[in-house]
């Protein structure tokens, strides 16, 4: 399984959401609507549903609307109009099955699917929320603290061992690494470190399943969503746990 591939997209964009967000806040949204539209070009493509032009426009749309709103939503508020996002993309989703008309193959697996990947994209503007917390806004170190720890889980992914052993390991180490860039960076504090770490050692390692149950896609759109997926995933839990343990 060509597992590196995949990985070789996440840590990249990942990357570059860390490294954003200590240049400046317009390019963090700029990286995850970037991700926003990984995500909703090779989701369809990804899962082989019907409609994928139209369904990638409206997961794409979603995704970058999300974003723009965080970034411009008042503090502390930052995801207020996401839920109202989600709602209205799951919407155009379903409008977009009835267009279709009745007796249309594979209805049900399209419309779960692509409500899927605009969840997916809609959580990366918790990348900007979380970017705009009071602590990371003061540059402490938490952004790059949970990006090492999101990095050692993806590395531990490429692993050619069970699951068994990986998903263990993957968020163990996850969890260590960020307790070490916290005890290194002295103005992050440990126990935020450690449960975020944990959090994306979770998220990362349950979508290497993914990836090996379905198998690495050919398509390069298809291998840019799954890539993507899992750090988008994580923009909205990062946030609102960060939001909650750093006050």
């Amino acid at each position: 399984m060509r597992t590196w591939i995949v990985a070789v997209v996440a840590a990249v964009l990942l990357s570059a959401v860390i490294g954003a967000s200590y240049w400046s806040p317009a390019a963090v949204v700029a990286v995850a609507c970037a991700g926003a539209l990984m995500v909703g070009l090779g989701w369809p493509q990804l899962l082989g549903i019907p409609a994928r032009k139209t369904l990638s426009t409206v997961i794409s749309l979603a995704g970058v609307v999300a974003v723009v709103l965080a970034s411009i939503a008042p503090s502390g508020m930052a995801l207020a109009w996401t839920v109202v996002v989600v709602a209205l993309g799951v919407m155009a989703v379903f409008m977009v099955q009835l267009v279709r008309g009745t007796g249309q193959p594979h209805r049900l697996e399209s419309t779960f699917g692509a409500s899927t990947g605009l969840v997916l994209a809609v959580f990366g503007a918790g990348w900007v929320a979380a970017d705009r917390l009071s602590d990371n806004e003061a540059d402490t170190g938490m952004m790059l603290v949970t990006g090492i720890s999101m990095l050692m889980a993806i590395a531990v992914c490429v692993l050619p061992w069970p699951d068994r052993l990986v998903a263990p390991l993957g968020v163990l180490l996850a969890v260590l690494t960020g307790m070490l860039g916290a005890a290194v960076t002295s103005d992050v504090p440990l126990l935020p470190a450690a449960v975020v770490g944990a959090l994306v050692g979770i998220v990362v390692v349950c979508f290497r399943r993914l990836v090996l149950v379905e198998g690495t896609p050919e398509q390069l759109p298809a291998v840019l969503a799954v890539g993507a997926a899992p750090v988008m995933a994580s923009g909205g839990l990062v946030y609102f746990l960060e939001k909650m343990l750093l006050g």
